[in-house]
């Protein structure tokens, strides 16, 4: 199992030095948790109210 996220991250390390390569600014490790806790909380509270009453 451990190797199936190491393989799967090339892509993403790819995504971000050709992002980078092109001057976009990506977010560090703290701006991706801000950003998906910003998406995801309200998300799953919407989620847990419709199916969960």
């Amino acid at each position: 199992m451990g190797a199936n996220t190491y393989i799967g991250n090339a892509p993403n390390f790819m995504v971000k030095a050709i992002a980078e390569q092109n001057d976009i600014r990506m977010p560090g490790f703290i701006g991706y948790m801000l950003w998906s806790v910003g998406i995801l909380v309200p998300l799953f509270v919407v989620l847990t109210l419709l199916f969960l009453r």
